[in-house]
């Protein structure tokens, strides 16, 4: 019987290939790789991206970002918290096993265990309900706008290969908890797992059984993650790789030049910005008050960021400064919010004398060296300009592998973090993430100690607010008492690009996510 059924699987590959004219491999490369496989397990969005190939969720982006129906065919609010989904009928997980409410349930049920790192991405539900074969119920805390947003984030796993696995439980990256689901990934979507080796390289392979038309003509993926920018550059001209995203901003002017090359530019929605310790103490100065909960001092340090400088040598004039959390297209963003603070070194220098610190203070910063744009770079750049100011700045670099378990432990003082505002691509993602304290699902990102009354009112309020411009009002207050009592320091907003092979066409998205069942390889 497994002889007959590795033949036909044989054939319909075969088949597909068949119908795109030949066999497609792509082979691209980033600068970093897949933190884990199970999808609860993490919070970060390249990872999420990655797993999007091998798992859909109820609901999805399509090619302008639009929501659309993926694993649910049809959707409607039953009463005021509650929400009924149609789901699609006749899907096969990779393993053969029938799509069904049952691994629905299962999967919101693992997701929002209080010990699932990314609770958070759903934290208005509170259970799944299975009414019957292919319909379920989600009901959440009180009326919730942005549940679609929500769930296009959100993938669906196999209950029976959890059930058989032991992984009916989360893994965690930031406590090391690991499951099966760690390392194997069983799902619905465009392409199927055929190897996963940490640091070394992920494989995937077409599903010919998949649920939806195809639009790419890939029929084998084969990913690489190389830390070096010039190696992955390399890598790219030399025709090892078809496409690398992303493209070190300092030579895509050599990439466009290459013949048979091109460079694929576009705004990102991703924010960089640096976290501040509001706990009673910095690591740094152990015994001492902490000089950051005094607002003069978080001022100072905005004030001592040359952005200009950073934009302009650092990011090659390609990112775009700002002054608040979220994007211009984000719900929540206000142009009056993005106002920049101002370069002004003496400025902050004063500002440390009136809070009582004329000769500065000691203080940590942490960054990662190849999780964002340049981040490296940036942070070098800001520890020597605090430095000047007095602020005796003590950097430390390392891969988001470990730099993120230390950031969900609050193991730093000052650090740096990106957000993109996925999966919602909502403002409201950016408070009840960043700006809430972490209690009842909230706050799952906010570990510096950060809390203010009038933004905890507004989170709750903006949950359940079905007024739109109400809502929208409510994120663009809480946004700006963030800014103007300096939560975190806004540095700019990130860009994207892509260099691929002339003949590979592979769309791009304001979410950086790289869908590559999109993808045409000539």
């Amino acid at each position: 019987m497994n002889r007959i059924v590795t033949l036909l699987a044989a054939v319909s590959a075969a088949a597909l290939a068949a119908n795109a004219g030949e066999a497609k491999t792509l082979r691209w490369s980033a600068n970093t790789d897949i933190a884990t496989l199970d999808p609860y397990a993490h919070t970060e969005s390249f990872t999420t991206a990655m797993l999007h190939h091998v798992f859909d969720p109820l609901v999805r982006r399509g090619r302008t970002m639009q929501l659309e129906p993926a694993l649910a065919t049809g959707w409607k609010a039953i009463k005021p918290d509650t929400w009924r989904f149609e789901l699609r009928r006749g899907v096969k997980f990779h393993n053969g096993n029938a799509f069904t409410a049952d691994d629905v349930v299962a999967s919101v049920t693992r997701l929002i265990d209080p010990a699932t790192r990314a609770k958070g991405n759903l934290s208005a539900v509170i259970k799944a309900e299975k009414v019957d074969d292919f319909t379920v119920d989600l009901v959440t805390k009180g009326p919730y706008p942005l549940l679609l947003n929500d769930l296009a984030g959100i993938y669906i796993m196999d209950k029976e290969w959890m059930e058989a696995n032991g992984a009916l439980k989360a893994g965690n990256i930031s406590t090391g908890a690991t499951t099966a689901a760690s390392t194997s990934a069983i799902g619905t979507g465009p392409f199927k797992l055929e190897s996963y080796k940490p640091d070394a390289g992920t494989n995937m392979v077409v599903n010919a059984d998949w649920w939806d038309k195809p639009e790419h003509n890939v029929t084998r993926i084969e990913f690489k993650p190389i830390k070096s920018d010039a190696t992955r550059v390399a890598a790219l001209l030399s025709g090892e790789l078809e496409l690398i995203a992303p493209a070190p901003l300092q030579d895509l002017a050599r990439i466009g030049a290459a013949s048979g090359f091109k460079v694929i530019e576009e705004p990102a929605l991703r924010l960089i910005f640096l976290g501040l310790n509001h706990r009673p103490e910095l690591l740094a100065m152990p015994g001492q008050k902490n000089p950051m909960l005094d607002l003069k001092v978080r001022q100072a340090l905005w004030h001592a960021i040359d952005l200009d400088a950073i934009q302009k040598r650092v990011m090659r004039a390609k990112s775009r400064n700002t002054g608040t959390l979220v994007a211009p297209p984000v719900p929540g963003y206000a142009q009056a919010n993005d106002a920049l603070l101002g370069y002004d070194p003496e400025k902050a220098k004063k500002l440390l004398a009136e809070a009582g610190f004329p000769n500065g203070f000691k203080t940590g910063l942490a960054c990662p060296n190849d999780r964002y744009i340049n981040d490296e770079q940036t942070c070098v750049a800001i520890a020597a300009m605090w430095t000047r100011i007095g602020v005796q700045t003590e950097l430390k670099t390392e891969s988001r592998a470990t730099y993120f378990p230390r950031i969900d432990k609050g193991e730093v003082d000052a650090f740096m973090l990106g957000w993109a505002t996925l999966p919602p691509m909502d403002g409201f993602s950016v408070l009840s993430a960043l700006l809430t304290e972490p209690k009842e699902a909230y706050g799952g990102s906010n570990r510096m100690g950060y809390v203010n009354a009038r933004i905890e009112e507004l989170t709750r309020l903006a949950a359940v607010e079905l007024d739109e411009p109400k809502r929208r009002a409510m994120l663009v207050e809480a946004l700006k008492i963030a800014r103007d009592t300096v939560a975190y320091i806004p540095l700019h907003q990130q860009p994207v690009a892509w260099a691929a092979r002339s003949g590979v066409e592979v769309p791009q998205f304001p979410d950086e996510y790289v869908r590559l069942w999109f993808a045409q390889v000539k």
